[in-house]
């Protein structure tokens, strides 16, 4: 395979056995390397066969802005990805966190940083992308000489996270951090105050409400219907129970979900803990 046009140090165009357009990438391919030279395949790190216009052009005019150093970190944290999660990624991908990377270093020395408000969800919900975000700062932070904002982890993740979006898993996972940070609003909205996060209450309810988001996800009713207890926890936490209402009217509502009553009586008791920590 020859050389057709070099872009950079580790990217180039090459003309397939069909007169096809490829774009070729690998760490110092193209390096002191001319029109009609041969590429090393033993450099050879990914291939895209051009069979889309607009793909071509955005994947140009991206590394064409990186530097060499840039588009080595972006190869890494790549590699690094695809080792951890076991799959490999489309040329969707090697434009957009190259996109991201190059216009959030330039952020970063402009001193512009910018908060991901995702943070929370992305880091309790996606561990490994989270992880994997780690990662990719630490090896910014060898290779460049660069030290990211920590935010940039989750944004990072969510590159991750939105290329492998074909996978079930994935798409559950988002459904359930949805459940959880709109049942988390809900709280927030009927005591008008945010809560200690800190507290053990507070960690408390996190954790059972992922497990109610997970059952919600996959229609999994648990607990019986125990009128008794129910009452009771109607009657001396009248206002946690009046907000677990809020929360049993919105699962019924946008996932056709029947809360038991065992459940809300759950809610309603970490709710309550809740309410007395924060006093």
């Amino acid at each position: 395979m020859k050389i057709d046009k070099v872009y950079n140090n580790n990217v180039v165009l090459a003309k397939g056995d069909n007169e096809e357009e490829i774009i070729v990438m690998g760490r110092g391919l193209g390096f002191q390397k001319k029109s009609g030279d041969e590429i090393d395949s033993t450099l050879v790190e990914k291939t895209f066969v051009m069979q889309d216009n607009d793909i071509a052009n955005e994947l140009t005019r991206v590394y064409l802005d990186l530097s060499p150093a840039e588009t080595e970190v972006v190869f890494d944290i790549i590699k690094h990805g695809q080792e951890v999660l076991k799959t490999t990624f489309d040329t969707a991908f090697y434009i957009s966190l190259a996109d991201h990377l190059h216009y959030t270093l330039q952020r970063t020395r402009e001193n512009i940083t910018i908060q991901n408000p995702l943070s929370w969800e992305i880091r309790k919900f996606f561990p490994k992308e989270y992880q994997l975000g780690r990662d990719a700062l630490k090896i910014i932070c060898e290779k460049l000489g660069v030290i990211l904002p920590d935010d940039e982890i989750s944004s990072i993740a969510l590159h991750f996270i939105n290329a492998q979006k074909d996978s079930g898993m994935v798409e559950q996972n988002c459904q359930i951090s949805k459940i959880v940070t709109d049942i988390l609003g809900i709280v927030r909205l009927f005591y008008g105050k945010v809560v200690d996060e800190d507290s053990v209450s507070y960690n408390r309810f996190i954790t059972y409400i992922q497990y109610f988001a997970q059952r919600v996800v996959n229609g999994v009713i648990q607990g019986k219907n125990d009128s008794f207890l129910y009452e009771q926890v109607k009657l001396n936490y009248p206002v946690a129970f009046s907000c677990s209402e809020k929360i049993k009217n919105y699962i019924e509502s946008s996932y056709d979900f029947p809360m038991s009553r065992d459940e809300q009586v759950y809610i309603t008791i970490h709710i309550q803990r809740l309410e007395t920590s924060h006093n």
